[in-house]
C-alpha cells in the first residue's frame, strides 16, 4: 500500500514538473530568454555559417535539429528543454539510477526554470547524469580497462561541446584520479582528464582561433573583479543555488533577500551536516567532489575571465549531482516526507510565476505583426542600444529574436537610419507589449 502511494506521489510530481516547465515560459513576457538566447538562436539559424565561438555548437545544433521538423528556433529550444527532462527521468528509471532522487531534483523550481530557459544548461543535464552513471560503473568496477577510459573521455568531450565549463569537470576527474591513485580506477580517471584537456587545447587552436583569433584577448583580463565583490557574489550565488524554494534574489535588495539567503545558508549547513553524519560511498564522494571543484573553478575563473556571477543556472551542472546525493541521504532519514521539499518548491514556483506573469503568446503575436508590416520576419535584423546596460531594451530584442532569430546588436547611432535596424521607439510606437516586470 505504501509503495503504491509513493508511486502516485512520483507520478504526480513528474506531471507537475512538465506542466510547470511549460507554464514557466508561456507566462513570461519574452518566453524565458536572455541576451545569450539571442546568440544561440541566431547561431542555429545561420548554421553552417559560424558567426561566433563564444559558446560551443552543441546547443545551437540541437535547436537546428528540431527546426528540421518545422519548428522555429524558439519553439525548438522549448522542445529541447522538455525532452531533456524526459530523457533524465527515463534514464534514471531504466537504469534504476537515483530514480527517486532524480524526480525530487528535476522538480525543484530552480531546475524547472533551467529547463524552460532558451539556454544550454537544460541540454547538458542529461549528459551530466550519463557522466555520473559512467563514472559510477568505473568506480564499482563494472566497466574496466580501455573501455572505461574511452567512455569517460568521450562523455567529457561531449560535455565540453555543450558548455565550456565542462573543462572544470575534466580537471575534477583528473584530480579525483590523483586523489585515488592507488584505487583500481585512479589511472583511468587521470588519463581521461588529461585527454579531455588535450582536446580543449586542440579545440582552441583548430576551431576557436580559426573563426576568431581575438577570442581570448577579448575575454581575458587579469584582475577583472575585486575579491571583496566576488566573495559577496559567491555567498549570494551559493545560497540561492541551494535554496530549494526560491533561486532568485530581489535585485532591489530588501528584507526578503535576508530570508532567501538565510534559507539557502541553513540548507547548505544541513547538507554539510548530513554528508558528514552519513558516510558517503566512494561514488557519492566523487559526485560531491565534482560539485565542489565546479563551484571553486567557477569562482576563481572570474578573476581573469568575463563571466556572469555565480547563480543557479551557471552552477546547474555542478549542483545537480550534489542535490541527488543530498536527497538520497534525506530520503534514508525521512523517507517519503522528503517529497514535501519538492512539492513546496513547485508550489512556490507556481506562486512566483503567477505573480510575475506575462503573456508570451500575445507578445509574440504583436511582434510577428510588427515584423511582417516592416518586411523583417526573415533576414538579418539589428537592434540599437546606447550601451550594454540598457537591460530593459535588451528584453525587447530578446522578444524579437523569438520570432526572427537572426538578431544582432549595434551600438552605432548612425545605423538607426537603416531599415533593418530597430530601436525601442520604432517598435513601441506601432505595437503594445505586455509591460509586466520582466523575469
Amino acid at each position: 500500500m505504501k509503495r503504491r502511494q509513493e508511486k502516485w506521489i512520483q507520478i504526480g510530481l513528474i506531471i507537475a514538473t512538465f506542466v510547470m516547465v511549460i507554464l514557466r515560459f508561456l507566462l513570461n513576457e519574452k518566453g524565458r530568454t536572455n541576451p545569450d538566447s539571442i546568440r544561440f538562436m541566431r547561431t542555429a539559424d545561420v548554421f553552417p555559417v559560424i558567426d561566433n565561438t563564444t559558446t560551443p555548437l552543441g546547443y545551437p545544433l540541437s535547436l537546428k535539429f528540431f527546426t528540421l521538423f518545422g519548428f522555429d528556433e524558439f519553439w525548438a529550444s522549448k522542445i529541447v528543454g522538455l525532452v531533456a527532462v524526459a530523457v533524465i527521468l527515463y534514464f534514471a528509471w531504466v537504469k534504476k539510477f537515483f530514480w527517486k532522487e532524480t524526480i525530487l531534483t528535476v522538480g525543484l523550481f530552480s531546475f524547472v526554470s533551467i529547463f524552460s530557459y532558451t539556454m544550454s544548461e537544460g541540454l547538458i543535464l542529461p549528459f551530466v547524469l550519463l557522466f555520473m552513471f559512467v563514472a559510477r560503473q568505473i568506480i564499482i568496477d563494472k566497466i574496466k580497462g580501455i573501455k572505461a577510459y574511452l567512455y569517460l573521455t568521450l562523455i567529457l568531450i561531449l560535455l565540453y561541446n555543450i558548455r565550456y565549463p565542462a573543462l572544470f569537470m575534466m580537471g575534477g576527474v583528473f584530480l579525483f584520479g590523483v586523489l585515488k591513485f592507488r584505487k583500481h580506477y585512479g589511472k583511468t580517471f587521470i588519463a581521461a582528464g588529461i585527454t579531455g584537456m588535450i582536446f580543449v587545447v586542440l579545440y582552441k587552436f583548430l576551431f576557436i582561433d580559426y573563426f576568431n583569433e581575438e577570442y581570448l584577448d577579448t575575454f581575458l583580463e587579469i584582475g577583472l573583479h575585486s575579491t571583496s565583490k566576488l566573495l559577496v557574489e559567491l555567498f549570494q550565488g551559493l545560497t540561492t543555488v541551494f535554496n530549494p524554494f526560491i533561486h532568485i534574489a530581489n535585485p532591489a535588495g530588501g528584507i526578503i533577500n535576508v530570508g532567501i539567503y538565510g534559507i539557502g545558508l541553513l540548507n547548505i549547513m544541513l547538507m554539510i551536516f548530513v554528508f558528514l553524519k552519513n558516510k558517503l560511498s566512494e561514488t557519492e564522494f566523487f559526485y560531491v567532489f565534482m560539485g565542489i571543484i565546479g563551484v571553486g573553478c567557477s569562482y576563481f575563473i572570474q578573476y581573469f575571465y568575463s563571466v556572469n556571477p555565480i547563480d543557479y543556472r551557471l552552477m546547474a551542472p555542478f549542483s545537480f549531482p550534489v542535490w541527488l546525493v543530498y536527497f538520497r541521504k534525506l530520503y534514508s532519514i525521512f523517507g517519503r516526507l522528503t517529497y514535501v521539499i519538492t512539492i513546496l518548491s513547485l508550489m512556490t514556483g507556481l506562486l512566483f510565476t503567477y505573480l510575475s506573469k506575462g503573456n508570451y503568446l500575445e507578445n509574440r503575436k504583436e511582434i510577428t505583426k510588427f515584423l511582417k508590416s516592416e518586411n523583417l520576419e526573415k533576414g538579418p535584423i539589428k537592434f540599437f542600444l546606447k550601451n550594454e546596460k540598457e537591460l530593459d531594451k535588451y528584453q525587447l530584442a530578446e522578444l524579437i529574436s523569438t520570432v526572427n532569430p537572426n538578431v544582432g546588436i549595434t551600438f552605432k547611432p548612425s545605423d538607426t537610419l537603416k531599415k533593418n535596424v530597430l530601436t525601442q521607439y520604432k517598435v513601441l510606437q506601432k505595437i503594445k507589449i505586455d509591460t509586466n516586470q520582466f523575469q
